[in-house]
């Protein structure tokens, strides 16, 4: 299927023509250029795509949320692709993408150049003591969210502690999300589910000939690694994993990526994890841009290039692979039980990481009113870019 038939075929977007892949681009580098927040930026791209340029209906605007939110990957990333796709087939879905991503990139790899130069300089030693207990902060404050939503499913709540108590024993995280699923897959099963008749335009039923060779180049870059650098190789297929498990948006990454940078393969400490983590509050763009600080701390400027694009790359097939038979797959019985499986486990998986940061944190009173004062400030909505801004500024002061 070439682009534009399959930009044809996901027609369900609004009166303007197709844009070229340029045209998608663009908009979407200058959206990434201030894609502070997170999930908070689909607002953002639905006004530029849906309101501003027309090209898909608010109706295929919100199947494509629904979609994002059930497919592994940082939600705004994927939002930024499907909008691409929808518009200009799998070659806008690429331009949206890497539109959206690079100014990410670019910032954190500056940043994790400045980091690896200057660590142990006294004013940058004060400034990630404080920037340390946000991180903690943020990510209680994210496992509260994703807690607050399974809290009413009596068999979600099971499978949280669970999922965190099997981690805490150094089970690897892709057995308890597998089991997870599973369990979710059994146990929440919707027997009432019938199979779509509802054959909505756009729904082509072909994964794309272009997704295909995108793979196979991808396939031969990953073959080429091995040969040429095995560090680089086992850092692009350790990033490859992490992305395929990543349901849940960009945070339920963090607890696999720590599990493997950290503990399996020992390639920094938990400190410098943190400190990653918080440069990714620092950055537009998802918080799994850390991998960009994780490649380059690993292998310089190369690692930084094959993380980042190895953390990108598997959702990206997902997405673009399942669009075409997505109302065929969410009437499936087994898919939305295991879909809330993983889910579950992934709230566990962010509370262990809580404790585990909260517990390498020498905490002393200051340091609890600097984190009290981080929680109410997200409790209060404020946006995360200014609470690590401002929390930077008082982590040298107090620090």
């Amino acid at each position: 299927m070439s682009d534009q038939k399959i930009a044809e075929g996901f027609s369900s977007h609004g009166s303007s023509p197709s844009p070229s892949a340029v045209a998608i681009f663009g908009s979407f580098l200058r959206l990434g250029i201030t894609a502070f927040g997170g999930p908070a930026m689909i607002a953002h791209i639905k006004e530029m795509s849906v309101k501003r340029n027309k090209w898909l209906t608010e109706e295929t605007f919100k199947d494509g949320i629904v979609i994002c939110q059930s497919v592994p990957g940082a939600t705004a990333m994927q939002m930024a692709a499907y909008v691409g796709l929808r518009a200009g087939g799998v070659r806008g879905a690429i331009a949206s993408y890497a539109g959206f991503g690079l100014p990410a990139f670019l910032l954190m790899l500056a940043l994790a150049v400045f980091y690896s130069g200057s660590r142990e300089l006294p004013l940058v030693v004060s400034l990630f003591r404080g920037l340390q207990v946000i991180v903690v902060a943020i990510l209680a404050n994210a496992t509260f969210l994703f807690g607050r939503d399974i809290a009413k499913k009596r068999g979600d709540l099971v499978l949280a502690p669970v999922s965190a108590a099997f981690f805490w024993i150094g089970v690897s995280p892709f057995l308890v999300i597998i089991g997870a699923s599973i369990a979710g897959a059994f146990f929440f099963k919707d027997p009432m589910l019938l199979p779509s008749t509802d054959k909505r335009e756009g729904d082509a039923g072909k994964v794309p000939r272009s997704i295909v060779l995108f793979l196979i180049l991808a396939c031969a870059v990953v073959a080429g690694l091995y040969f040429a650098d095995r560090k680089l190789y086992d850092l692009g297929v350790l990033m490859l994993r992490i992305d395929l498990f990543a349901f849940g948006g960009g945070f339920a990454s963090l607890p696999l990526m720590f599990h493997e940078v950290v503990n399996a393969m020992g390639w920094m400490n938990g400190k410098t994890f943190m400190d990653g983590i918080a440069l990714g509050q620092v950055t537009p763009g998802p918080i799994i841009i850390t991998a960009t600080f994780v490649g380059y701390l690993v292998r310089g400027f190369p690692g930084a290039l094959v993380a980042t694009a190895a953390i990108f790359t598997p959702s990206f097939v997902v997405l673009v692979t399942v669009t075409p038979f997505f109302d065929r797959l969410k009437s499936a019985k087994y898919f939305t039980g295991a879909t809330r499986g993983i889910l579950a486990s992934f709230v566990g998986l962010l509370f262990y990481m809580t404790i585990r940061f909260a517990a390498a944190v020498p905490w002393e009173p200051s340091k609890v009113l600097f984190g009290i004062a981080i929680v109410f400030g997200l409790a209060r909505k404020m946006n995360i870019l200014h609470i690590v801004l401002i929390g930077s500024v008082l982590s040298v002061v107090i620090f």
